[in-house]
């Protein structure tokens, strides 16, 4: 009796679903076919590409182009080619600084030490965090601006990608970041948008 009972769930769910399902089907078929469908891009490819031209004058050693809205960073070598990478950036507007500037150090496994703004509002975080440690923020390669503190560096957080998530740098995957920095020399153009 009681498989009975299961069954016939089955079948009155199965119907329903039929049922719920009919109208949509018939409408598809009654939608003209010359008609286009509006986009909607729901994807990380829905940013808006940038041109270099549009922010500097030549590509000199190299361009970081970061665009802290859509969360993205273009890279332009200096014969041309583009790379584009998801990133991290900023958690609020405040800890957010716009403009140009260059990269002026890089180092690999670098280590970390907190900002005196960071101290202040976090006093329970370390003094220091060596390179190659897994609770490093900077990961495995770090591209040092001539800004004060301010970095283009990988994260050992994956889940901070596409987040408005650091306390003021440019956070990318790892690997990413091993490769921009293979490719970036001292000396590179950089513009925060």
């Amino acid at each position: 009796m009681r498989g009975n009972r299961n069954l016939g769930r089955r079948k009155a769910l199965t119907g329903i679903a039929a049922f719920l399902a009919t109208p949509s089907i018939l409408r598809a078929q009654e939608t003209p076919t010359n008609i286009p469908e509006p986009v909607v891009r729901r994807n990380i490819s829905s940013f808006a590409l940038h041109e270099w031209r549009d922010h500097f004058d030549t590509l000199g050693k190299g361009i970081l182009l970061s665009d802290t809205i859509t969360r993205v960073l273009q890279h332009w070598t200096a014969d041309g080619e583009m790379r584009i990478y998801p990133t991290s950036v900023p958690l609020n507007e405040e800890l957010t600084r716009r403009g140009y500037t260059e990269v002026v150090e890089k180092r690999k496994n670098p280590s970390w030490a907190p900002t005196p703004s960071m101290r202040e509002r976090n006093p329970e975080w370390p003094a220091i965090i060596k390179g190659g440690d897994p609770a490093n923020p900077l990961g495995t390669r770090a591209l040092y601006l001539s800004w004060q503190y301010y970095r283009i560096h990988g994260t050992q957080d994956t889940r901070k990608i596409g987040r408005r998530s650091s306390n003021g740098c440019i956070g990318l995957y790892n690997e990413q970041i091993e490769e921009v920095y293979d490719r970036v020399p001292i000396g590179t153009q950089v513009k925060l948008i």
